[in-house]
């Protein structure tokens, strides 16, 4: 009877976190299409919409680097909704922007609003995947084993979602009614935090501030591949590859969201297969050194296709459209490889410190690739974004070359539970 109420509780609870998660990662996509699309209409430049973002990503690695402490002081519960709560704190500072203010201080108070929603990113992840780790107990059954894969499966399809929903809104209603239709949503979704348990995820133990870096050597590896990993991909799809639709294309706000929105979701739906593909038409083991090794060094060859495509006179729909398809497809075995490789280089007990500090490499990829997208965008157009991206995915790949095999008494073994945990790590 006891044990019937517990797995009830923790489904209510997995319930709740679930969808306070995908509220917000609906409000996180559509807000980024929002803002990209809504100020190259006012006549911004590929450099200016970059450092829109840049607070956003600044911080996203701090609130990485001390997610993991944060919760463990706090409590998840807390965590998770002041992420929510900071959100719409974002969103309705940015309802108050002016087009009129001087450029530099729209700039700056963009910038500012961005680094809230930026916070709010990374609480409200870091969140949501530990308190999943406590809902669901390491004996589950595995039936709730696949819910933690739904979670993290469809997180990245959500966020596509949210850029349709973004260029949608500000076709339909404009920027400012956009932003009050968000912020709205998730004071809904606030209320769901009265039912979830207090001091989840809350520990005693003190955790000294020099634990906060990883000292792992495959680790460390892996982060600094991470970290060019996700940059090749920002480095043309944050600023250059939308603004490059809209203004060379001359794509609609709904054909440039759309589409985004459709990579995205086939990235997620591709990343939540990649573990079970791997293992069936592979070997039939877990992913090893040499399997992100080829993923990496087969992802190098996309973006320079793309480029020398577009340099050789193919249509950039043609080139554009069917290159990004494949970069999607490769891109995503690459992140799921790379999240089951962070567990199985990853001792029990500094799990959250290790996945903590890679995820911080992998904000940091992603904030030089937002910079530098608008910054060559701007000088060298979308062919030099992705001759960038090729350096850095080759950058990635070179650096997996010193990666070894997780060890066996490290790795997750096949056959057992915690192939579930691999399956449902989440690719960013």
């Amino acid at each position: 009877m006891a044990s019937t109420t517990a797995n009830s509780a923790n489904f209510k609870n997995y319930i709740l976190v679930t969808l306070a998660y995908w509220g917000f990662t609906l409000t996180d996509g559509a807000l980024r299409m929002l803002v990209l699309l809504y100020f190259n209409q006012i006549g911004y430049t590929p450099i200016q919409i970059a450092f829109l973002f840049l607070f956003y990503e600044v911080f996203g690695v701090v609130t990485n680097f001390l997610g993991g402490w944060i919760g463990s002081q706090f409590g998840l519960k807390v965590t998770l909704y002041s992420g929510i709560g900071l959100q719409i704190f974002s969103l309705a500072m940015l309802s108050f922007l002016n087009p009129h203010w001087v450029q530099w201080i729209a700039v700056v108070y963009v910038m500012v609003a961005q680094a809230f929603s930026g916070i709010a990113k990374d609480l409200t992840k870091m969140s949501s995947k530990s308190a999943i780790r406590l809902v669901v107990p390491q004996d589950a059954q595995s039936s709730l084993f696949k819910w933690v894969a739904v979670l993290t499966g469809s997180k990245n399809a959500l966020k596509g979602v949210g850029f349709f929903i973004g260029s949608a809104l500000l076709a339909a209603v404009g920027f400012i009614n956009s932003l009050w239709i968000m912020a709205g949503g998730l004071s809904l979704i606030m209320f769901s935090g009265l039912m979830l348990p207090k001091g989840m995820g809350k520990i005693k133990k003190k955790v000294k501030f020099s634990q906060l870096f990883s000292k792992s050597e495959e680790i460390n590896i892996l982060s600094a591949a991470r970290f060019f990993l996700f940059g090749s991909r920002d480095v043309w799809f944050v600023v250059g590859l939308p603004v490059f639709l809209r203004e060379i294309l001359g794509w609609s706000f709904y054909q440039v969201g759309g589409f985004l929105a459709c990579w995205v979701i086939g990235y997620g739906l591709v990343q939540f297969l990649a573990p079970t593909l791997i293992q069936r038409f592979g070997s039939g083991r877990p992913p090893q050194s040499k399997t992100i090794q080829f993923w990496t060094f087969t992802l190098t060859a996309v973006p320079a296709a793309i480029a020398l495509a577009i340099q050789l006179g193919i249509p950039a729909n043609i080139a554009i459209v069917g290159g990004l398809l494949i970069f999607g497809v490769v891109f995503a075995f690459n992140s799921a490889v790379h999240s089951y490789l962070v567990l199985a280089f990853t001792d029990d007990d500094k799990v959250a410190l290790n996945v903590g500090f890679y995820y911080m490499a992998n904000s940091g990829g992603r904030l030089a690739g937002t910079v530098l997208s608008g910054l060559i965008y701007q000088f060298f157009g979308l062919v030099g974004c992705l001759w960038t991206s090729m350096f850095f995915v080759l950058a990635a790949a070179l650096i997996t070359l010193k990666l070894p095999d997780p060890q066996p008494s490290k790795a997750i073994p096949s056959g057992t539970a915690k192939p579930n945990a691999w399956k449902a790590s989440d690719g960013d």
